[in-house]
């Protein structure tokens, strides 16, 4: 034996603008303005509202922390890279005579313009260090 629910109607007053973004979003979903109203007011007096939107927060806050924790990492990349660049330039470049180094210093221009556009280049297009660097080098290491 199945009891018919009627459903109770009620009358609001809603803001103008409220009463737009009602409409635009039911007409949107294809659905009734009163079922999305009621969906809504649902939601809002639901105990478990809060939780909800505590675990949707905890879930964005997850995503920022390893896309902080990437951020770190490709810094840590970067500076290491950067090191082991000047350390080894340092290393292996002797001083130049005074002639000589005019000359250098003149060539180095070009050479500088032919970095910024192979760099502006593999930017663009090509794989990033980053993804070449295997994320389980620490792992490795460590064993």
């Amino acid at each position: 034996m199945t009891t018919s629910r009627k459903k109770t109607k009620i009358s609001v007053y809603l803001d103008p603008e409220v009463m737009k973004m009602l409409a635009d979003f039911a007409a949107r979903r294809d659905r009734s303005q009163s079922m999305v109203a009621e969906a809504a007011i649902a939601s809002f007096l639901s105990p478990d509202d809060a939780e909800r939107r505590e675990a949707v927060l905890a879930r964005r806050l997850d995503q920022i922390d390893r896309r902080i924790t990437r951020l770190e990492r490709d810094v840590g990349i970067s500076v290491e890279s950067l090191a082991v660049f000047i350390r080894f330039w340092l290393a292996t470049t002797p001083a130049l005579p005074e002639p000589a180094a005019k000359a250098a210093r003149a060539k180095a221009g070009e050479r500088y313009e032919a970095f910024i556009s192979a760099l502006g280049r593999r930017l663009a297009q090509g794989p990033k260090l980053r993804q070449e660097v295997s994320e389980d080098v620490d792992d490795r290491a460590s064993s």
